[in-house]
């Protein structure tokens, strides 16, 4: 083996000889210093230093802690005037190592106070839609935000200041380390239409026969979450970074009309009272059926409810531990369903509440879709924690929060739908209920990091998606796979090779990024992807990453936190892999640049000779093998129908003299040698994947690392030994790294017809 490295070292050494050359014999004017600018250095400048509260490895450290806050709530829901009271009671438990002079609370429904101040700029649009036209200048502006009616602690009045969306509460002294602090807040705000005032939260009105769906969030004054990282987490919510929330227990209290269904966050604590008898015995049906959803409200029951308007009030009551928001959906159009599901050998209740308006497509496929997911994310990170999971409709919606989510996806009127439709449905109730996992649980900043919960949750919601066609292959026939909008890496090309105007790296926060959804959620997505298929392999891929959702349940991590722990569980280094995907715009494009055929030979050429006497020698005192192309002038025909012995007697010699006959019939002996220039165009380095086609119709796929252009980040060149003639090259054949131009992946390089051709092609058809 030593002896067939010292040969391969001979002949590449040759092989390389002209750059070589050059490089030694050319003088230089003396060049500027510079900064390490390596795409491969460590990202030591970028990431926070680890500390007793975040460890190097990314794992919580010895001194890691979080604040916990515990709310006792009673809500009460005026639906004729689409009106939300509350009385809120909040306990918070400061358990940092600080003393805390103020609390900070978020007042998420300021946003839509009519004198709200507007983030963005805009100018008089070219065209508009008659509702857009009379909502944005003719409208006057809906009257909601908070109206907060008291703080108090033990009925003394305590001194608040609201700016925008945070309110700061001044305790009369400071809030010592491992204490605790209960205060009340009395409350209420006007409730919103969230189809014609788009809102994340609030209801729909039904003309025909004059109900209202609601799904509520952001309803009540939440605490803001402190910790190592940002101190107190009291940015303004603008509208596009989500939420950022502290762990706590919630006992909630919900008054609705009589006539009402309501599903919520935590589990009902009254069922007994709030259903009837026949509900009561169906969903004792619905924990023992696995297969298919037991139906606790009929449409048929909903529709009579429909008429009902009751004036009588009925309260529902929740209980959850160890949840980091609440939310509620209620109506009389609701139908109900149930299925319960097996996590892991826990029985978990898959949830749906819909109007008529959703059907047929909502009792087919909703609860399927949750129970699946339920189950693809659990094997992807941790057992589901929580006793179900819920599936909301409603119109134009897509929100999450802890055990509940609004989804859209509605038929027309005739009940029909398209392909589109259900999909879409299917789609984001895979990724709402998978938000249960990221980020209920796995409690990353939102408000900060966008892409921490969209983007990492858009991926596993892709193997997620994957999974349910498994299950259910009748749902996408007669498509072989499901049809997934993002994860793949050629659905992110147009973004990533877009006007870099209005591209901003991954990590910006979500008010500072001109493409939220790619930005957020598709970047990123096909970025795991990638890492996954291509980068690491899905072993090494997988344990990191159950390793990294383990380490942070029921925690807040940061990107570092994420971005160490995969690399500490896997051994590979990926610093090149974030700086390049996560805080820059690069794209990728790798290319071909150019492709040559050696041939080996005894004949001293030009360049060899030259080579020869730059070191001080000369062709009769070095008994060296020598390489040609068949543009060179000491290239002949004959070359091509020998093999490499027989085209050098000098190697021959050299093997019989260096190595056994036992030991030479294991030797290869390659006919052909390519050494293949590879160009980066693109900014983001990646591995270099090459299918090789040769004469005989035969073809083989081989990857190069990507830690191939750590010495040159703009040409590399690999040599291809080969027995076989190759007869195409083509890069990235499986569009595998989101390659961003395509044309400069095959060699000989792919002919490509201007308009004029295929014009003249289409009209000969």
């Amino acid at each position: 083996m030593k002896k067939l490295n010292m040969l391969c070292s001979v002949f590449l050494m040759f092989v390389f000889a002209g750059v070589s050359a050059q490089e030694t014999g050319q003088k230089e004017a003396r060049q500027e210093g510079h900064t390490n600018q390596n795409k491969f250095r460590q990202m030591y400048q970028e990431m926070a230093t680890p500390n007793q509260y975040r460890t190097a490895s990314g794992a919580p450290g010895p001194a890691y802690y979080q604040n916990e806050a515990d709310y006792k709530m009673d809500i009460v829901l005026d639906d004729k005037n689409s009106v939300i009271t509350g009385d809120e009671t909040i306990t918070y438990h400061n358990n940092s190592p600080q003393d805390l002079e103020y609390l900070w609370v978020q007042l998420d429904q300021n946003i839509r106070k009519k004198d709200a101040p507007q983030k963005d700029g805009e100018g008089m649009a070219p065209v508009a839609t008659p509702g857009r036209f009379t909502s944005t200048y003719m409208e006057e502006a809906f009257d909601g935000g908070f109206n907060i009616k008291e703080v108090s602690k033990d009925g003394t009045p305590l001194k608040y200041t609201i700016n925008q969306t945070m309110m700061r509460i001044d305790m009369p002294k400071a809030l010592k380390a491992g204490e605790s602090y209960t205060f009340n807040i009395k409350w209420s705000y006007n409730v919103n239409n969230h189809v014609t005032n788009r809102a994340r939260s609030g209801y729909e009105y039904f003309e025909k026969d004059g109900n209202k769906a609601y799904v509520i969030a952001q309803f009540f004054p939440r605490m803001a979450v402190y910790n190592d990282v940002e101190g107190w987490q009291n940015y303004q919510f603008w509208g596009n970074g989500e939420f950022a929330l502290p762990f706590g227990d919630y006992e909630v209290n919900i008054t609705v009309p009589a006539d009402y269904v309501m599903e919520a966050t935590g589990e009902l604590q009254n069922r007994k009272e709030v259903y009837s008898k026949e509900m009561m015995k169906r969903y004792e049906q619905a924990k023992k059926s696995y297969d298919k959803p037991v139906m606790i409200v009929t449409q048929e029951e909903a529709e009579k409810a429909e008429k009902g308007f009751s004036d009588k009030t009925k309260t529902w009551t929740y209980k959850a531990d160890m949840v980091r928001d609440f939310a509620f959906s209620t109506s009389r159009k609701f139908i109900l369903d149930m299925m319960a599901v097996d996590v892991m050998g826990k029985d978990v209740m898959a949830v749906s509440v819909y109007p008529k308006e959703g059907n047929p497509l909502w009792e087919q496929w909703s609860t399927r879709a949750v129970a699946s997911t339920l189950k693809s994310y659990s094997d992807h990170t941790f057992q589901y924690p929580y006793h179900k999971a819920v599936s909301v409709h409603a119109k134009n919606q897509g929100m999450e929060y802890p055990m509940i989510c609004w989804n859209y996806g509605r038929p027309d009127e005739e009940g029909n739908y398209s392909d589109r439709t259900k999909f879409g449905m299917i789609s984001v109730i895979i990724h709402e209920v998978g938000h249960n996992f990221f980020p209920m649980i796995v409690n990353s900043d939102e408000r900060q990091w966008g892409w921490m919960d969209e983007g990492i949750n858009t991926f596993v919601q892709y193997m997620a998606e994957q999974e349910f066609a498994a299950e259910y292959p009748e749902a996408i026939a007669p498509l072989e796979k499901y049809p997934s909008r993002r994860g793949e890496p050629s659905k992110i090309v147009s973004y990533m090779k877009g006007n870099q105007n209005y591209i901003s790296p991954i990590m910006s926060n979500p008010e500072q990024v001109h493409q939220l959804g790619n930005n957020a959620y598709g970047k990123p997505a096909t970025a795991l992807n990638i890492l996954r298929e291509t980068i690491m392999g899905r072993e090494l891929f997988d344990y990191a990453f159950k390793t990294y959702s383990h380490r942070w349940m029921f925690k807040h991590p940061t990107p570092e936190d994420f971005f160490r722990t995969m690399e500490d569980a896997s051994s590979v280094d990926l610093d090149w892999f974030w700086r390049g995907w996560f805080y820059t715009t690069d794209n990728v494009d790798i290319g071909i640049k150019e492709v040559n055929k050696y041939y080996v030979t005894d004949t001293p050429t030009k360049a060899g000779k030259e080579m020869l006497q730059r070191y001080g020698t000369t062709p009769e005192e070095t008994k060296a093998l020598y390489v040609v192309t068949e543009e060179d002038e000491e290239f002949n025909e004959d070359m091509k129908n020998k093999s490499l012995l027989e085209n050098s007697e000098t190697l021959q010699a050299y093997l019989m003299d260096n190595f056994s006959e036992e030991e030479r019939k294991n030797l290869r002996a390659p006919k052909y040698f390519y050494q293949v220039v590879f160009e980066k165009p693109g900014g983001l380095v990646m591995p270099i994947i090459a299918e090789l086609t040769y004469a005989d119709g035969t073809s083989e796929k081989v990857t190069y690392p990507v830690q191939i252009w750590r010495k040159n980040d703009e040409v590399v060149s690999k040599v291809i030994p080969t027995n076989k003639e190759i007869t195409k090259i083509t890069l990235d054949p499986d569009l595998e790294t989101a390659d961003v131009d395509v044309n400069n992946n095959n060699w000989p390089k792919a002919e490509t017809k201007n308009e004029f051709e295929e014009f003249k092609d289409a009209s000969q058809e």
